[in-house]
C-alpha cells in the first residue's frame, strides 16, 4: 500500500518502511515506545490553511472554531492559535487547557449540554467570546456571573433542527429528541422563545444568534443544507414575532474524515460552499440580514494527521480467525467498541508486502490487550504477515483517541508525539504507574 508518498525504500531489498512527518515509524517506536500517538503537524496546518483559503477568505463575515473535543493538549491549542483559528470547548478541563496554553479567550466558544455553575462562571470571568446556550436555565447563571464580572457576555442558543443525520446513531446530534439544544420551535411559549425573551431582558447578556450541529462523519451536504433551511424559517419567525435578529449562525462541524488513507480526503469547500450558497440565497428569499457564518470542524483537521503505533505481542492462528494481539487497544482507542469505527493498518517495516493469508483460513483480526472480547481494533484486517515484536500502525487515529482514552485495566495512557520535516518532539508524556496511583489513599 502506498499512502500519500510516505513510503521510503530501504536499500536493494525493496522493503518499504512507513514514514510519518519524514521519520521512519520503526525509529519512532524504538525512540518513544509503544503504544504511541503520532501526529504530522504539517497535515493539521495544511487543513487550517485550507479553511482560511476556501471559507474565511472566500466568504465575508465568517469564523472558524476548532472543535477541541476531537483532540486537545496545550501544544494543539498553540497550533490552532498560530493558525489564527478559534476554539470550541465543552468542559472545564478543555477550557483550562486552552487558557493555560495562553489561548486568547475572546476566540474561545464554550459549548456543552450540561454545563456546571463552575464551568459557566469560569467561561464568563475568563472572557470567552461566546457561550453556546444549550438549556434556557443557563442564561440566569450567565447573567449572574456576567454582572459580577462587570461585563456583557455574548451568547448563542443551540437548536435541534430535527434532521436525522446519515451517520451512526451515537454521533447524530440534530434530531428532535437529541439531548443537545432546544427544539427548533418558534411558537409562543416554546423553550426557544422563552430563552430569547429572557435574554432580551438581561442587562449583561447579548444574544447574538443560533447554533446547530447535525452530526459527525458526514460525507454529503444534504444534512447541512436541510438543517439550514429549517433554521432560515426559524430566523424569519423569530424576527417577525420577537424582533430578534440572528446576527450569527454557527453551523457546527462533522465534516467526514476518510477511513482509507489511500483515498483522497473530502475538501472543506465541498461542505462550506454548499452551506453558504443555501444560507445566502435563503436570507435573500426571506429578506433577512446575512448573519456571520461559523463552522466548528474538529475531526476533519486532526483525524488523518494522526496514526497510532503498536507492538505485536503474539499471533494466534485458530480455525476461524487469526488474532494479532498488540500492546494497546480499547483503552487508547475505544471508538471501535463504542460505535464500530473502522480503521486500516500496516506493518511499518513492510508496507508493500503481500497481505497475510493464514494457513488455517478465516479472517485476521487485530485485537487489544484489555480483558474484553470486544477489544478489537480491526475485526477483518488486511495486513502483511507479522510476528511478535513487529510494529504496526493504525491510520486516521488523530481524532477521539487520546481525548477518549482511559486507564481501563490500569493501562497508562500513551505518549503523544508531534512530527514534521524529520523532527519529532513529545507534547504529552507517557503516563507511568506512579501517575495511576497518585491521589489514592489507604
Amino acid at each position: 500500500m502506498c499512502v500519500n508518498n510516505i513510503m521510503v525504500k530501504k536499500g536493494s531489498s525493496k522493503i518499504s518502511h512507513l514514514t510519518w512527518g519524514g521519520i521512519d515509524c520503526r525509529e519512532l517506536a524504538e525512540r518513544f515506545g509503544t503504544p504511541l500517538y503520532v501526529f504530522d503537524t504539517a497535515i493539521m496546518k495544511s487543513r487550517c490553511r485550507e479553511l482560511r483559503e476556501t471559507f474565511l477568505n472566500r466568504w465575508e463575515n465568517t469564523r472558524v472554531r476548532y472543535a477541541s473535543k476531537a483532540f486537545l493538549i496545550k501544544a494543539m491549542a498553540k497550533l490552532i492559535d498560530d493558525e489564527g483559528l478559534g476554539l470550541d470547548v465543552v468542559s472545564l478541563g478543555e477550557l483550562q487547557t486552552a487558557l493555560s496554553a495562553g489561548f486568547p479567550p475572546d476566540r474561545i466558544e464554550m459549548n456543552g449540554n450540561a454545563k456546571s455553575h463552575e464551568e459557566i462562571e469560569l467561561a464568563v470571568k475568563s472572557g470567552v467570546g461566546r457561550i453556546i446556550v444549550d438549556h434556557p436555565d443557563e442564561l440566569k447563571f450567565i447573567e449572574k456571573y456576567a454582572a459580577e464580572a462587570g461585563r456583557v457576555q455574548r451568547v448563542s442558543v443551540r437548536v435541534a433542527p430535527g434532521v436525522d443525520a446519515h451517520t451512526h446513531a451515537y454521533i447524530a446530534t440534530g434530531s428532535t429528541d437529541s439531548k443537545f439544544g432546544v427544539p427548533a420551535d418558534s411558537r409562543e411559549g416554546s423553550m426557544l422563545c422563552e430563552a430569547v425573551k429572557f435574554a432580551q431582558g438581561c442587562e449583561h447578556i447579548d444574544m447574538r444568534g443560533l447554533h446547530f450541529h447535525v452530526g459527525s462523519q458526514l460525507f454529503d451536504t444534504d444534512d447541512y443544507t436541510k438543517s439550514i433551511e429549517v433554521i432560515l424559517q426559524l430566523m424569519k419567525s423569530l424576527k417577525d414575532t420577537m424582533n430578534f435578529t440572528t446576527y450569527e449562525l454557527n453551523m457546527g462541524g462533522g465534516f467526514g474524515a476518510v477511513i482509507n488513507p489511500a483515498v483522497p480526503y473530502m475538501r472543506a469547500e465541498f461542505y462550506t460552499d454548499a452551506m453558504m450558497k443555501v444560507l445566502t440565497e435563503g436570507c435573500k428569499r426571506y429578506g433577512l440580514e446575512m448573519p456571520m457564518a461559523v463552522i466548528e470542524p474538529g475531526r476533519w483537521i486532526v483525524s488523518e494527521a494522526g496514526i497510532t503505533l503498536y507492538t505485536v505481542e503474539n499471533v494466534r492462528e485458530l480455525p476461524e480467525v487469526t488474532y494479532i494481539a498488540v500492546n494497546g487497544g480499547m483503552s487508547d482507542n475505544p471508538r471501535i467498541a463504542l460505535y464500530q469505527a473502522e480503521y486500516n493498518a500496516v506493518d511499518v517495516c513492510n508496507t508493500e508486502g503481500e497481505i497475510y493469508r493464514p494457513k488455517t483460513g478465516g479472517k485476521v483480526s487485530i485485537v487489544g490487550k484489555c480483558c474484553e472480547s470486544g477489544d478489537i481494533l480491526i475485526d477483518d484486517a488486511e495486513i502483511q504477515e507479522v510476528k511478535a515484536g513487529d510494529v504496526i500502525a493504525l491510520f486516521n487515529t488523530g481524532a477521539y483517541t487520546f481525548s477518549m482514552s482511559s486507564n481501563y485495566n490500569y493501562l497508562p495512557r500513551p505518549a503523544v508525539v508531534f512530527v514534521e520535516n524529520g523532527e519529532a518532539r513529545v507534547v504529552a508524556e507517557r503516563q507511568t504507574i506512579e501517575d495511576l496511583l497518585r491521589g489514592q489513599v489507604l
